[in-house]
């Protein structure tokens, strides 16, 4: 099963990051996070990528077409122009990098690549989120129901602390900040029929994959959510960035799910 990500946004709220490349390309612990998140999907099996490009695409192709020197121990013979590789810890990755368009939406991202999809079930995340997923448990809940789309969702996370108040004004209770557990949000991380193309018909340039596409799948009862209690996190802003640094650093990465 093939595993389509789209990479191609200008990631205008990281801007103090995304000046220079795109935001699938923002380090966590020296490597992009779009490679903490194939790293995800590999462990479970799933080695082939398709990558929606877009903003700055250029270094994303750049890191692909070199990643197998920049981790390989190498000698080089400069009189000779020659160049010797004694190994490599390059991961057993097959990627198709595809130009989609620097302005396209998610939903014309998405219809661009359907060529190297084929007719064949596939996954489809976004470039800057991360999680404790267990991407084999979300194949199998798909294959089960046989809709034709599955989303994976997680509780919304309250950014403040709440308090219950009285009329007077007395402070009754205080939480600190918590997950929402009556809602539910898109974390992204879909399994998806190649059927879901046929919504997906017409000009999809302007077109969002998360508007007209999923709600249609919703009102004809082929989208089923998939709910995660576990760790997500996208990085929206550059405070993210910040905390799953930080994570990192620590050790305490709970989406490394490989050794």
């Amino acid at each position: 099963m093939k595993v389509v990500i789209f990479a191609g946004g200008l990631g205008t709220r990281i801007s103090e990051e995304t000046g220079t490349r795109p935001k699938p390309m923002v380090e966590i612990g020296g490597k992009p996070i779009i490679w903490h998140i194939m790293k995800g999907y590999a462990a479970h099996g799933y080695n082939e990528f398709i990558i929606c490009l877009g903003y700055k695409g250029y270094i994303i192709k750049e890191y692909f077409m070199h990643y197998f020197l920049h981790n390989s121990d190498i000698t080089i013979d400069v009189a000779n122009n020659q160049m010797e590789v004694h190994g490599t810890n390059s991961e057993n990755f097959k990627v198709t990098l595809v130009e989609t368009g620097a302005t396209t939406k998610t939903a014309g991202r998405l219809k661009k690549v359907q060529k190297y999809i084929g007719n064949e079930p596939f996954m489809l995340t976004y470039g800057d989120g991360v999680a404790d997923l267990d991407i084999s448990n979300l194949v199998n809940f798909h294959l089960k129901h046989g809709k034709l789309a599955t989303v994976t969702a997680v509780n919304l996370e309250a950014r403040f602390g709440g308090m219950d108040v009285d009329a007077d004004g007395k402070v009754l209770a205080f939480r600190e900040k918590a997950k929402d557990e009556g809602k539910w949000i898109n974390a992204g991380f879909f399994v998806l029929s190649p059927d879901i193309f046929k919504y997906l018909e017409g000009n999809m340039e302007e077109m969002m994959w998360e508007d007209n596409p999923l709600e249609q799948l919703a009102n004809a009862g082929e989208l089923v959510a998939y709910h995660h209690h576990g760790f997500w996190k996208c990085m929206d802003a550059l405070r993210d960035k910040i905390e799953l640094e930080a994570l990192w650093q620590e050790n305490n990465a709970p989406w490394k799910k490989w050794a």
